[in-house]
């Protein structure tokens, strides 16, 4: 491991510090080596990977095995930001033997350093026994996408005093039980604000406020790669969609007229060479 490598260790004295963690998506080695370069703190290999680069309308369809893929790559591509690898759904559901198998499997054959996972209450023996076995783990609440069916849809989470107090709960008993740090989705900013001054462990939001202790987001997102619906929370950085696509007509267009490739983009052999050929 590199000496200068962020660790679970630098993300929370970060929080202790009040220095604000920063944290993107990343699906292959050429992202991650662009954005580990650019200074991000902390790469998630997302289970979005499903909707983002393999054509699922949700997070449910995603396998271990495409999970462990792609976590192999960005783990080629970063050599000084924290990695953490998402945990699929029904990876970590099943059994604490199975969760603490398929967390393993994570370290193992990938290199990430973490893995996340959702839920409150009901994921806690899993994470204590990864942790207890030495793996780091992030937990998520809020909105959870792999329980978007049973949640009703895409929805704020804890508006009102029974949700938002369940909310704070599970995120002390999630720290309770060993989780080094704590992503918040789709939470009001004010509940959002609570929760992080009520732990010791760093929380990491996405559509959660200001008050987070780090802000995590889709990177096809930032850059607007992907055209279409955004949640309001998201900010396009970037509309790199419209440079991708002006990129490609104009290729096209020169292909087509035969203006490329042009004699600078071609190789070429003596002419001696050529004229011993018949």
């Amino acid at each position: 491991m590199s000496n200068n490598r962020i660790t679970t260790a630098t993300i929370r004295e970060k929080k202790s510090k009040g220095e604000v963690i920063t944290m993107l998506t990343a699906y292959d080695a050429a992202f991650a080596r662009l954005l580990d370069d650019a200074g991000v703190d902390m790469l998630l290999v997302g289970d979005s990977v499903g909707n983002v680069m393999l054509g699922y309308d949700s997070t449910l369809p995603v396998t271990m095995e495409e999970m462990l893929h792609h976590a192999r790559a960005v783990c080629r591509g970063a050599s000084h930001c924290l990695v953490v690898a998402d945990m699929p759904f029904m990876s970590y559901q099943v059994s604490v033997e199975e969760a603490l198998r398929n967390a393993g499997r994570f370290l193992k054959e990938t290199g990430a350093q973490a893995v996340k996972l959702e839920g409150g209450k009901e994921v806690t023996p899993a994470v204590k026994a990864m942790t207890s076995a030495g793996i780091p783990v992030v937990g998520h609440l809020g909105l959870t996408p792999q329980s978007v069916h049973q949640l009703g849809g895409f929805k704020v989470q804890g508006k009102d005093v029974a949700a938002a107090q369940r909310l704070l709960e599970d995120a002390r008993m999630i720290e309770a039980a060993g989780a080094f740090a704590l992503v918040l989705e789709c939470v009001p900013a004010q509940l959002a604000s609570k929760v992080s001054q009520a732990l010791s462990i760093p929380t990491i939001g996405i559509g959660a406020g200001n008050g987070c202790d780090g802000q995590v987001l889709v990177t096809h997102d930032l850059l607007g790669l992907l055209p279409g619906f955004k949640p309001k929370f998201v900010k396009a950085y970037r509309t790199l969609h419209t440079e991708v696509s002006a990129a490609v007509r104009e290729y096209i267009e020169e292909v087509r007229t035969r203006q490329y490739p042009a004699p600078e983009h071609s190789l070429n052999m003596a002419d001696d060479v050529l004229e011993k050929l018949y």
